[in-house]
């Protein structure tokens, strides 16, 4: 990242971990918890403030993350709706709560080991297209961690269509932006136990 412009970070843990079995954003990996994992990916790739949205479990969550994070590198927020909302309501919870910026990375808490080469990517793709909205692809899919401008917040905010953020993404198709990556983090999506232990295995204690 650079000076003249300002990104955050917006990850969402608010779920209730159902097809997992335990609770995500508390498993550990590399010495760390999972959602620690996700936001330390973000902040070494230099992002100015990482916003979280905590649902299930949150309070547990925040002790754990206050306890780690000083100052004001992340700002916690909540879907208190967590139970009966999609995540179309926590993207608008931790937009509600973002720091000013220029543009923000959308990203799972269950995605753990996102690489700082996909954020880099994605933000120098930003500067040559803006406004836009900047996915990562890989093998010709569209991934997580899409970078947002901040020109799209409003929108954001005031959507309420049906079928959640890709019926917002459709809306803003002629906005989209895609980078070709090679970065197996943009497929480890941590939904089940099955995919906690890939990851675990592929993932040794501090690398990669």
């Amino acid at each position: 990242m650079n000076n003249e412009k300002r990104v955050n970070g917006l990850i969402l843990a608010a779920g209730m971990s159902s097809r997992m079995g335990s609770f995500k954003p508390l498993m550990p990996l590399r010495g760390k918890t999972l959602i620690e994992n996700s936001i330390d990916s973000m902040l070494l790739s230099g992002v100015s403030r990482v916003v979280v949205v905590l649902g299930y479990r949150g309070e547990e969550v925040e002790r754990i993350l206050r306890s780690r994070y000083l100052g004001n590198t992340i700002v916690l927020t909540y879907n208190r709706d967590y139970a009966s909302t999609d995540m179309l309501m926590s993207v608008k919870a931790g937009i509600s709560a973002m720091p000013g910026c220029d543009a923000f990375f959308l990203l799972p808490g269950d995605m753990p080991v996102i690489g700082k080469e996909t954020y880099l990517a994605l933000f120098r793709a930003m500067l040559d297209k803006p406004p836009s909205i900047t996915f990562p692809t890989l093998e010709g899919y569209r991934k997580h961690p899409p970078l947002i401008d901040s020109a799209f917040m409003d929108d954001i905010l005031n959507f309420t269509g049906d079928g959640g953020l890709r019926a917002f993404w459709k809306l803003h198709a002629d906005k989209v932006v895609t980078v070709a990556v090679d970065d197996i983090g943009c497929w480890t999506d941590l939904d089940t136990f099955q995919q906690y232990i890939c990851c675990l295995n592929r993932y040794s204690c501090g690398s990669k």
